[in-house]
């Protein structure tokens, strides 16, 4: 699985990575299905894009960071030990953990939070004119 697009050592760390998880070569079924989105029409003419499944664990990836179905495979393969990491060890991905602070940001305050907030922006606003020059006429 040679590729011109990543080394050697990494393919074996990968390599080592799926082995710790139980995961064989010859268990992933691998299609190669044609792009979509934007790029142009090179991407949607060729099948570059990977879909990765695994049926003992029922995940199915579809990998279309890169132009190079090479590139592609190693990402999928990738993905594929990030997601049974989750569902083995329970951590959180980092796309998990974007979502959860991207949440956390949207939430709505409470009243006494807004009530505080706003208060201590008074107070604040009630600080800074005291430090503006008196007006002498």
């Amino acid at each position: 699985m040679e590729n011109p697009g990543i080394k050697a050592e990494k393919w074996q760390q990968l390599r080592l990575r799926m082995e710790s998880y139980g995961v064989q070569e010859c268990e992933l079924v691998e299609q190669f299905v044609q792009g979509f989105g934007p790029g142009g029409q090179k991407i949607n003419k060729t099948s570059s894009c990977v879909v990765l499944s695994y049926p003992p664990k029922g995940i199915v990836i579809k990998c279309q960071q890169a132009r190079s179905r090479a590139l592609n495979r190693y990402y999928a393969r990738v993905e594929l030990c990030e997601r049974i990491a989750e569902q083995t060890e329970g951590e959180l991905s980092k796309r998990q953990q974007l979502a959860e602070k991207i949440r956390r940001q949207k939430r709505r305050r409470s009243r006494r939070q807004r009530a505080r907030m706003l208060d201590d922006k008074h107070h604040q606003s009630v600080k800074k004119a005291f430090r503006q020059k008196p007006d002498i006429e």
